[in-house]
Formats: structure tokens, C-alpha cells, sequence
């Protein structure tokens, strides 16, 4: 589904994505009884959108030295902080927040997560971006907001297993993202090839745009069996955290290759916007960074192989 939105728009992909894996999801997986039945429907029908706020300024693949503060206060909480490059937090009904409740506990171990209400933040900033414009990105404020000890979602000092596990399969939605964006491209670069005139003959004769085109296919293919494996292996219950982060590295490579490869074989008019690939080169490049950069990707991957151990780095 994620995969065939993001091909019409990616932004649109973005705000599912992160809706239903970063948020939804996380709540029917940790969530009581009680948040289940009182955030998920809400969140089910479209009445509120989802916002998964993880990222600081200081703390982005680093996300276990974030700095917001949950404090004890009576029967509840309150929460203090700032947060950066939140996807829908404009618009967001329903807020999952990270915040440390153990300030003497370095890293991950003092992190808990929590469920806000809009009017528990204070959005302070629309980005501009280089692409996903259809999908707004906001920094927002946490201003000593006070919540009741059922927002706490998981067990306290464990918001870091709820973050990691969220990401695990956020990867694979936006490795999906990707691949949307990679095939919209392709499809466009080969029906324009088929059109395109030059020199007497369809462009789609010369081989320097067969083997583009040959290149192109091939690898939207292979990324489309790495996503698809990821997916596969967390419906079934089994480990995915390798199979998702080899997923997510190789869509997004192939989306940003493959997306300049299609403004080249459109030459000039894929350098307007008279036709959408170079809407795709610009959304193509944040699925290389978001959801966890490629480097960290790779050294999930790496750890994974060689039997290292886990590192607590995400990207919110």
C-alpha cells in the first residue's frame, strides 16, 4: 500500500507511513488495554493523525542522548522539551513523545515514551524542504505540560524498546517509500523513451537508453524483493531488524540513482516541471536519511553479520 501511494506521492506515503507504523502500531503493540481502546479507533477512522516525536537538535542518529524530561508530579508527569523535524505534527491528533524520566541513567536506559494530545505541545516551525511538500515537517515545544500517568505507554525506562521496535518496521515502510518513488520514475522514463523522437528514430533504440532503462528495471527489482522479504518476515513474527535495514539502504540508494537516471533520459524536460521526475529526484533523497540514515543502516547491517551486539542509533 505504502509502495503505490508513495508512486502517485510520496508525501502523502510519508504521512501513512508514519500514522500507522510509528504511531498506531506502537500503541496496539505496548499500549494497556485502556490506551488501545481509547487512542487506536480515533486513529483507525482518520479523526486524528499520528505524530512520532523523537528527533532534537542534538539528538538525531544519537537518539539516546535526547534531552526532553519527564518529571514525577503527583500521579502523572511533567514533561519538558523540544523536538525537531516532526512529519505531521502540525496537523497530529495524537503524539508519541520521548522524553527521559531517569536523568542520572545515561543513553537509552533512561528514555520512556509517552502518548500527548495537541494541546499538550506547541509547534514553532513549518520547514522548507527540498521535497515532500505535500507532507509538512515542524519543530514543536513540550512547555511543562502535565499528563496523567496513563500516558506513560510501555514501562517506564523502556521507551527505547518501543522507539528501536518502531523503527525495525518503519524501515520497511520507508524502503517501500522508496521504491514507489523509484518505479514512478522508471515508468515515466520508459514510456517517454518510447515517445521521445531524435535523430529518425525512438530514443528507445539506442542503446545507451536501453541499458539505462535495463539498469533501471533490474534494480527496482531487486530492491522490490528486499522490501518485500522484510515484510514478509515481520508479518510472520520473525527477526527483521537485518532483512529491514538492507531493505531500506538499497530502496533508497536505487530511488536517488534511478530517479537522475530518469531526468537524463528526459534531458531538458526532466529538468522542468512540465513532467514529475524531478518531483521524484527531490523526494527520492530524504529516504536515504530519515527513518535512519544509510550509514547507520549499514551498521545495523554490519553488527548483525558479525554478531556484535546491538547499538542503540536511530533516526527519529
Amino acid at each position: 500500500m505504502l509502495e503505490e501511494i508513495s508512486r502517485a506521492d510520496a508525501g502523502v506515503g510519508v504521512t501513512v507511513a508514519v500514522h500507522t507504523s510509528a504511531v498506531t502500531l506502537p500503541i496496539l503493540t505496548f499500549g494497556t488495554d485502556e490506551q488501545r481502546s481509547r487512542f487506536v479507533p480515533p486513529l483507525a477512522r482518520g479523526e486524528a493523525i499520528g505524530a512520532f516525536a523523537l528527533t532534537e537538535a542534538e539528538s538525531g542518529s544519537d537518539a539516546g542522548s535526547l534531552r526532553t524530561s519527564a518529571t514525577p508530579d503527583g500521579d502523572g508527569w511533567r514533561i519538558s522539551g523540544a523536538k525537531q523535524w516532526i512529519s505531521t505534527a502540525a496537523f497530529a491528533g495524537t503524539f508519541l513523545l520521548f522524553a527521559r524520566t531517569d536523568p542520572g541513567t545515561p543513553g537509552a536506559r533512561g528514555v520512556s515514551a509517552f502518548i500527548l494530545d495537541p494541546e499538550h505541545v506547541r509547534v514553532t516551525r513549518t520547514e522548507e524542504k527540498l521535497g515532500l511538500n505535500s507532507s509538512v515537517t515542524n519543530d514543536l515545544v513540550v512547555e511543562d505540560a502535565q499528563v496523567g500517568r496513563d500516558r506513560l505507554l510501555h514501562e517506564e525506562g523502556k521507551g527505547f524498546r518501543v522507539a528501536m521496535a518502531t523503527l525495525d518496521g518503519g524501515r520497511i515502510g520507508i524502503a517501500a517509500q522508496a521504491l514507489g518513488i523509484a518505479q514512478a520514475a522508471y515508468d515515466v522514463a520508459r514510456a517517454y523513451a518510447l515517445e521521445r523522437r531524435q535523430f529518425g528514430q525512438r530514443i528507445a533504440e539506442f542503446q545507451a537508453i536501453q541499458w539505462k532503462l535495463a539498469d533501471m528495471s533490474t534494480q527496482i527489482d531487486a530492491a522490490r524483493l528486499l522490501v518485500y522479504r522484510a515484510a514478509w518476515r515481520k508479518q510472520n513474527g520473525l527477526p527483521h531488524t537485518e532483512e529491514g535495514a538492507k531493505a531500506k539502504l538499497f530502496a533508497s540508494e536505487t530511488a536517488r540513482r534511478q530517479t537522475g537516471e530518469a531526468i537524463q533520459i528526459l534531458g531538458g524536460y526532466g529538468y522542468t516541471k512540465e513532467f514529475p521526475v524531478e518531483r521524484y529526484y527531490r523526494d527520492a533523497k530524504i529516504t536515504e536519511i530519515y527513518e535512519g540514515t544509510s550509514e547507520i543502516q549499514r551498521l545495523v547491517i554490519a553488527r548483525s553479520i558479525l554478531g556484535l551486539g546491538e547499538r542503540v542509533m536511530a533516526q527519529g
